[in-house]
């Protein structure tokens, strides 16, 4: 909430559009004087209480917005955890310690501003701009609110925000500041460098058999095979019921015989037309003279039919057909509004209408071609006719199925071949079954699932080798499945992974000789002897590190210049390390473009002022409200699988 208040420093209802009314409104927010009777507080402000059913609404409410960014394709276990709820409930708190506050210092929310953010809630107005106060009222109805209940939440969401916006619009952050911090970021170092790879050592690593059982001793987790199971599984889906149904040809061609529309192509009709436009609002002798005209058309047309095109061309007010004879080409009939498309589908081709009236004006029509309704024969949508009807009968037949299921794999739980004879089912089975799932199947297969797998490798499913509960993985698709085989988790021989063991050592050694190596040089270096092996001179700088890791652009600027050349060394990692040479340096931030980019962090950096600041005015209130949290009471996290 905090970080959209720093971004948001114009008019207070813009701040509640963007964040209090999409956040707080609309994925269902109750009144605060609504959970207050229910108990089992999460925490308290103060004496107020914030309920474990607030809690929950909001935990939720944070879960589907991150379905929403991933396009709904999410396991609640990779955002349901434990910081998450924390930080669900550090946010509940934040908002209630402000809502006290506002009230105490009697922050007034007048009314003008309470209509005026809610005419800016967003999909509450119709296509001519009016306020939809039908559609307003349907949104709280569907979050169990009333207007009352809604705009005395919104009041208080207002004052809450009225006390933060004083300390984010005096955040400021002072012009020699931001260009001296530009300056140091543009800053030029001309550099030079000696990298000292562990690869260059590897030959002289000769590792004794002792470092490599320490080595594995030492790394045991690196070389443990994970607990696994080969699995046996089998799944009732609509579609598997689907493809068990028989349909006789006779409901076929009856369901066909029914619905010959549904797979027919509608009549289409071809006609040109002249048009005498009325402008909307027309006065009633603006509306006699375009019927005047179009009854000339009319006459000209009835004596000279095959001149049609060339009236047309000359005389119609339909910008997209005139210069085409008026053609319109072929259409349906509810393409076209209702008058004109009545008319040319009473007409016989080649036959002109009378004047038509529309919306636009005055038409003259000619019927020019008619494409007679198709219909495909029964053989060539059978296909689509019985997989449709298969698809409905498996679904009335699926709740008496899934019953059967989830009774026969509990009281038969010693085997699936009694569910999978009864139903019709394949066992299917499947090898290498870790409590993460298949690591070559898709995110959505069945023995990807998180509940399936936590049944599956419960003690009393793995050690009595029984079947689990008829677990839901998807929409109408349930699945049960069994241990066959139980593979606890287990070390690797070292005999199985020297080889392994062998190259790590290697490579832990020789990138020690290579910082040992690098060490030696920089000292060489300072102490003002020759150093060889030195690359050609870089142009480096904060912003542009033309390919400096990390690590050594660091090293780099937090070296002393005050005596040039300077000389520093950085610790690469695996890629060893490295010594760098500065031999000149220039100071930047002076050309135009320096002074934009200055100007662009004074505001960057008035923003970090303004969350300081804010985030310290939030803990001084929340100190004086006293905030007791109970996080023992948060429930339980699901686990990533």
């Amino acid at each position: 909430m905090l970080d959209s208040i720093r971004n948001q420093k114009r008019l207070l209802f813009a701040i509640l559009l963007f964040l209090i009314v999409p956040s707080f409104v609309f994925f269902g927010v109750q009144g605060y004087d609504r959970f207050l009777s229910e108990g089992d507080a999460v925490a308290t402000v103060g004496k107020d209480e914030i309920s474990r059913a607030e809690f929950d609404n909001a935990l939720r409410r944070q879960i589907d917005r991150f379905r929403q960014m991933l396009g709904g394709q999410v396991d609640p276990a990779l955002v349901d955890t434990l910081s998450m709820r924390k930080e669900v409930l550090d946010q509940l708190i934040t908002q209630r310690v402000l809502a006290q506050t506002a009230a105490e210092r009697d922050i007034v929310v007048p009314d003008a501003l309470l209509a005026q953010s809610i005419a800016q809630i967003p999909g509450l107005r119709r296509e001519d701009g009016s306020f939809d106060i039908e559609r307003y009222r349907q949104a709280l109805a569907q979050q169990g609110m009333n207007e009352a209940m809604f705009e005395q939440q919104l009041r208080r969401d207002i004052a809450a925000q009225a006390l933060t916006q004083a300390v984010t619009e005096s955040a400021l952050a002072p012009a020699a500041v931001a260009q001296r911090v530009a300056s140091i970021g543009e800053q030029v170092r001309q550099v030079r460098e000696l990298r000292l790879r562990p690869q260059d050592f590897a030959a002289k690593v000769q590792p004794t058999e002792q470092q490599l059982k320490e080595f594995y001793e030492q790394n045991a987790a690196r070389y443990q095979i994970p607990e696994s199971a080969k699995v046996e599984y089998v799944v009732l889906s609509a579609d598997a019921l689907a493809a068990q149904q028989a349909v006789p040809v006779a409901e076929l061609q009856a369901y066909y015989e029914q619905n010959k529309a549904r797979f027919g192509t509608p009549e289409e009709r071809r006609a040109s037309h002249i048009m005498v436009k009325t402008e909307p609002g027309a006065s009633e002798d603006q509306k006699k003279a375009a019927r005047a005209k179009a009854e000339q058309l009319l006459a000209q047309v009835r004596a000279k039919p095959e001149d049609f095109a060339a009236i047309a061309k000359a005389s119609s007010d339909d910008p997209g057909s005139a210069a085409q004879g008026g053609d319109l080409g072929f259409f349906r009939q509810d393409s076209m509004v209702k008058p004109f498309a009545d008319a040319a589908f009473a007409l016989k081709e080649g036959q002109v209408s009378d004047l038509v009236q529309s919306e636009f004006g005055w038409h003259v029509i000619r019927l020019t071609g008619i494409k007679p309704t198709s219909v495909k024969p029964f053989d060539e949508v059978r296909p689509e006719i019985e997989q449709q009807a298969r698809r409905e009968a498996a679904s009335r037949r699926f709740a008496e199925a899934a019953d059967t299921f989830s009774n026969t794999v509990e009281d038969q739980s010693d085997s699936l071949k009694p569910v999978a004879d009864k139903l019709k089912l394949q066992i299917q089975s499947a090898d290498g079954v870790t409590r993460q799932g298949v690591e070559a199947s898709p995110p959505g297969a069945p023995l990807n699932n998180r509940k399936l797998l936590e049944a599956l490798f419960a003690d009393e499913i793995v050690k009595g080798q029984r079947n689990t509960a008829a677990i839901e993985v998807a929409p109408s698709t349930l699945v049960a499945a069994r241990v066959v085989e139980h593979r606890p988790a287990a070390r690797r021989p070292f005999e199985a992974v020297e080889k392994d063991v062998r190259a790590a050592v290697i490579q832990r050694e020789a990138r020690r000789l290579a910082v040992a190596e690098g060490e030696a040089r920089l000292k060489a270096a300072r102490a003002g002897q020759g150093v060889e092996g030195f690359g050609g001179a870089r142009a480096v700088s904060r912003v542009a590190p033309q390919e400096l890791p990390a690590p050594g652009l660091e090293a780099v600027f937090r070296a002393d210049v005050s005596k040039l050349p300077a000389f520093v060394g950085a610790d690469l990692g695996a890629e060893g390390y490295a010594v760098y040479a500065i031999d000149s340096v220039r100071e930047g931030g002076q050309e135009a473009a320096s002074k934009e980019r200055a100007a662009q962090l004074a505001q960057r950096l008035a923003q970090a002022t303004a969350q300081a600041e804010v985030a310290a005015l939030v803990d001084t209130l929340k100190a004086q409200a006293k905030v007791v949290r109970h996080d023992e009471r948060l429930g339980k996290a699901a686990e990533p699988r």
